[in-house]
């Protein structure tokens, strides 16, 4: 754990997608910019934004842990909302299908550092 000098260290900040979702989203039709589109960027912005708060209560296991299980729920929630895109506009399919792809990884990955963490950080 002490590898990480800040959270732009951590992969799975590297890989949150907020900025390419949020520009995913504005390619939606207008009737979903402000529904599934804001949804989406919420969703999003949510992992990377725990990721940092986790990080900065790093000295606190249990509140970093709870942190990063934060960003993994939003993660979930993304994908939620990406399959309602791939759903409801097939011509999406192919960014929503490679976006869902992303956003699987950074999940398992998720759930990896999560695990590291819980085994081996030292408050």
């Amino acid at each position: 754990m002490s590898d990480y000098q800040t959270y732009k260290d951590l992969e799975v900040y590297q890989r949150a997608l907020g900025v390419k979702i949020h520009h995913f989203s504005l390619g939606l039709p207008k009737v979903e910019q402000f529904e599934i589109g804001s949804q989406l960027r919420r969703s999003s912005k949510s992992i990377s934004a725990n990721i940092v708060e986790g990080f900065g209560r790093k000295r606190y296991k249990a509140e970093f842990v709870r942190f990063l299980v934060f960003a993994h729920s939003s993660c979930n929630e993304t994908i939620e909302w990406m399959d309602y895109v791939k759903d409801c506009y097939p011509d999406l399919d192919n960014s929503a299908e490679d976006i869902l792809g992303k956003l699987d990884e950074l999940g398992r990955k998720l759930n990896s550092f999560i695990k590291t963490v819980s085994r081996d950080h030292k408050s």
